[in-house]
């Protein structure tokens, strides 16, 4: 009977299992198509495509034929008022924080089709669509010097951030606190997304922050948004413990 109840429960947690990763699947389906058509409708000769993030951000990277309304600035009234609310206009900006309030503002004034591009730019790049990228030359790393890099200790844990964007700052304090401890094994890597949009697109990186635990130039671990230095911990000493594997 116990052991009935052992496999009744272990065909649960396999059935759960296979529905999240259908869910997870279909979302990045989902996710993708979207940036597709968004790619084509934006190219069209009316279309109105804005970019939400500072001139300073936007100078080093944007969408090709964006302009540049940072709803922080002192002119950015002046500059809504310079476009037509009847044309279909597309928003972005890092992930989708500053885009979401733009666009909210924009169909207040009456703008009739706002569209916040999904994910951001970084989504964007990560995809694989083109942008104008002003990244000062010898910066940028080659997929070569990032593998390089990526074996250059037992296991390297590389941050894909940027010091424009929030969330990616909140990291911050978590990866200061695991460099100065005494039994974090890892090298941290910190890299800075805007010189990095190549390196971005070539490992499929679509959200900021992002860290990826690499094992003798293998990808062992990879998570988007926050994490924990207790959940850093624990799973670079579960690689250490164990034969390093690809999730």
């Amino acid at each position: 009977m116990k052991h009935l109840k052992h496999l009744f429960l272990m065909m649960l947690l396999l059935w759960g299992g296979l529905i999240k990763a259908q869910q997870f699947s279909s979302a990045a389906k989902e996710r993708s198509s979207s940036l597709a058509a968004l790619a084509t409708k934006s190219k069209a000769a009316d279309a109105q495509i804005l970019d939400a993030r500072t001139a300073e951000e936007f100078a080093q990277n944007h969408l090709s034929g964006a302009i540049n309304i940072d709803p922080a600035s002192t002119s950015h009234e002046k500059d809504i008022a310079a476009l037509s609310k009847a044309k279909p206009t597309f928003v972005y900006s890092i992930a989708n924080g500053r885009s979401v309030a733009l666009a909210k503002e924009l169909r207040e004034k009456g703008f009739k089709e706002v569209i916040v591009l999904p994910g951001g730019i970084a989504n964007w790049i990560g995809s694989g669509y083109p942008i104008v990228n002003h990244a000062k030359k010898g910066v940028s790393l080659s997929l070569a010097q990032f593998q390089t890099l990526t074996g250059s200790s037992d296991f390297v844990l590389v941050d894909f951030g940027s010091k424009y964007c929030g969330a990616c700052r909140k990291l911050i304090p978590v990866l200061d606190t695991l460099e100065k401890k005494a039994g974090f094994s890892a090298k941290i890597v910190r890299i800075e997304a805007y010189d990095q949009t190549a390196l971005l697109k070539a490992l499929k990186i679509n959200q900021l922050p992002t860290l990826v635990l690499y094992h003798h130039k293998k990808e062992i671990w990879k998570k988007a948004g926050q994490s924990t230095s207790a959940e850093i911990e624990a799973v670079v000493a579960q690689y250490q413990t164990e034969p390093a594997k690809s999730n």
